[in-house]
């Protein structure tokens, strides 16, 4: 949905259709001592859906706020504001002190690191049978039996393993358990925290595969937090891309991975090898790049400054926005060579304040 001047509103799809509709989220943390006022913007004013049976793919470097934004949903942070809507509720209202056992057993979420994520004293078994038990899907011993092995034959892996301890598994065969943690309680919703990163290539591409079934089988909505582009355009229906703690451009995974539009996102594209891309940077217009989108004092693409105002969303394509003011509607397409020539590249060393430092990728208030 577009405004008369171009500006892409959030969508408004029936709630029904969403599993989770996230809108303003911001989140502060406090820096300093116990009286200090000064606080540093991790997230701000995220707005986004996750549509029923759907991936969505949050991407960005490493401290662009992916993560807190992963944990939000999980209520592992309280935000500093904005809403969380999950089953046509505003969680951060009817939940304030802590969320529900019937939020988590609604929205799970699997961590990043699969060897801290399990407890090396515990077998298989036991981290399948807690929830099982919390949640009331199984009472009795060989009903927890049989769920765990279904649980395990679900994520690729036998029913002998469940008396396995963790430090005799592979890091795959680890993270495919705590899939199927996360799979005892019968979530819509999966928060999948990178779940990749630690992992070899060679064992990626099963859990990707394992996410997508899911998807497909079971119609799990899931949120995919990477800094892989190559992942998220495998398995990914959306693409978000986060920037300094703001989303920044998202559409359709293979569109936005085949028209980059924001400045930021082709930073990310331009670092991924691709031998059919027609724009290379060398390393030093990488770096000259790089230091012109974390501290825009002028744009190398001579548009309007955003460091003195704020970009909207604009619409771009089908499903595929973009927050720059170079797509601003009064912005000509003679004046956007992101607009007009696809191969063209910024002028980077005529950019009067390239030379120096770059700026923190964090907003600090006091």
């Amino acid at each position: 949905m577009t405004t008369d001047t171009g500006q892409r509103r959030p969508s408004t799809a029936p709630i029904d259709d969403v599993s989770v509709r996230v809108r303003g989220l911001t989140k502060d943390f406090p820096l300093g001592g116990l009286f200090s006022r000064r606080s540093m913007r991790a997230v701000d004013n995220v707005d986004f859906d996750i549509p029923r049976g759907t991936i969505v793919a949050l991407v960005g470097e490493s401290g662009s706020g992916k993560s807190t934004v992963a944990r939000a949903l999980a209520r592992l942070e309280r935000p500093t504001a904005g809403s969380i809507v999950v089953g046509g509720r505003d969680v951060l209202k009817t939940e304030k002190s802590a969320a529900s056992r019937r939020y988590r057993g609604t929205v799970q979420m699997v961590f990043q690191d699969p060897f801290g994520s399990l407890n090396p004293a515990h077998r298989v078994e036991h981290f399948l049978e807690r929830p099982l038990r919390i949640h009331g899907k199984a009472r009795s011993r060989q009903e927890v039996r049989r769920r765990s092995a279904e649980l395990m034959r679900t994520v690729g892996l036998t029913e002998d393993m469940l008396d396995s301890y963790p430090h005799e598994l592979s890091g795959g065969q680890r993270q495919r358990v705590s899939i199927a943690r996360a799979l005892a309680v019968d979530p819509e919703i999966i928060l999948a925290d990178e779940p990749t990163s630690m992992l070899d290539v060679s064992v990626r591409i099963g859990i990707l595969n394992l996410m997508a079934r899911l998807r497909d089988e079971r119609g799990i909505s899931m949120l995919f937090i990477t800094h892989d582009l190559a992942s998220a355009r495998y398995v990914a229906d959306t693409t978000l891309v986060m920037f300094a703690g703001a989303l920044v451009e998202g559409g359709e995974s293979l569109e936005l991975m085949k028209n980059p539009s924001h400045p930021y996102t082709q930073l990310l594209l331009s670092a991924v090898p691709d031998p059919a891309r027609t724009v290379r940077y060398d390393p030093h217009q990488r770096a000259l790049l790089r230091r012109a989108v974390l501290a825009p004092t002028a744009c190398p693409w001579q548009g309007p400054d955003c460091s003195a105002t704020v970009p909207v969303r604009h619409t771009i394509g089908p499903d595929h926005w973009v927050r720059c003011h170079l797509y601003a509607p009064q912005v000509s397409a003679a004046a956007n060579p992101l607009l007009t020539d696809s191969d063209a590249q910024p002028d980077l060393d005529s950019a009067p304040d390239l030379d120096v430092a770059p700026a923190p990728t964090r907003k600090a208030t006091r």
